[in-house]
């Protein structure tokens, strides 16, 4: 007679009976071994409980409610202005990722070592103008896609409850391109970014009690500096890209949640 406590259910036969790939067995047998031990499968069925009860909740859109899908106002263009942006933000990054190899925040010399780097790519580098261009314009039709899905979004009423959250991280989202556009203005240190930075640091010192704080922290003191391309480089490279991406992925997720809000 056994003491080991019996199986309340059959895994192993039941797998037997299946037709299963090499793949669906191990991912079924790993499954099993986690949830015997971390009780995986209950955790998931709250997940999934907890997205029902959630999703009971929101009013339903005008797809599901005359079972418009991949017809006419599904696919409507306005409607994927989200989705364009989302591309043309991963076409930025792709390209502007292989762009900092060849980059250098660097003031030093006249023209400075950045600008250099900048003629580098647009005339010896293979290709290099066209990755260039495409990071441009890709970052060009994002903003125009950001700016045009806000509208969408406020003249169809989609901000309303309960998409406020949404509403409130996609205004986030919109402010935060912009601040990836200016810092990205700024890097070719061209007399087009240095007057852009000037300008940005007298709106800085305008800013009442903070102004010269927030000039220093941003922009490395009240005039441009080596500081100043190494802080934009640094916040347009590093910073930015984590956070935005993050937003992003919430972003979309919510609204994988909620559904998409036509007119209703």
């Amino acid at each position: 007679m056994s003491l080991q406590k019996k199986d309340e259910y059959d895994h192993t036969g039941w797998m037997k009976t299946k037709d299963l790939t090499p793949v669906e067995k191990t991912y079924l047998m790993t499954l099993i071994w986690l949830d015997k031990r971390l009780r995986v499968v209950d955790y998931l069925e709250l997940l999934e409980d907890l997205y029902y009860k959630v999703n009971l909740q929101m009013p339903k859109s005008h797809t599901e409610q005359y079972n418009l899908d991949n017809k006419f106002w599904y696919w409507y263009p306005l409607y994927a202005l989200g989705s364009f942006s989302t591309i043309a933000y991963v076409v930025a990054a792709i390209s502007g990722a292989l762009l900092g190899f060849y980059y250098s925040p660097s003031t030093a010399g006249d023209p400075s070592a950045a600008y250099n780097q900048i003629v580098f790519i647009m005339q010896d580098l293979n290709f290099g103008f066209m990755l260039r261009s495409l990071h441009r314009w890709s970052a060009q039709v994002m903003v125009a896609a950001v700016f045009l899905h806000m509208l969408r979004v406020y003249f169809t009423g989609a901000y309303k409850e309960p998409r406020e959250l949404n509403w409130i991280l996609g205004i986030i989202l919109i402010s935060l391109t912009m601040v990836f556009g200016y810092t990205g203005y700024l890097l070719p240190w061209d007399q087009l970014a240095f007057w852009a930075g000037q300008i940005g640091v007298e709106m800085s010192l305008s800013i009442p009690l903070a102004g010269e704080w927030v000039a220093q922290l941003i922009f490395g003191g009240f005039t441009l500096t080596q500081s100043t391309l190494q802080r934009m480089y640094i916040l347009h490279v590093f910073v930015l890209p984590f956070v935005v991406t993050t937003l992003i992925a919430l972003h979309i997720g919510i609204v994988w949640m909620q559904g998409i809000a036509e007119p209703h």
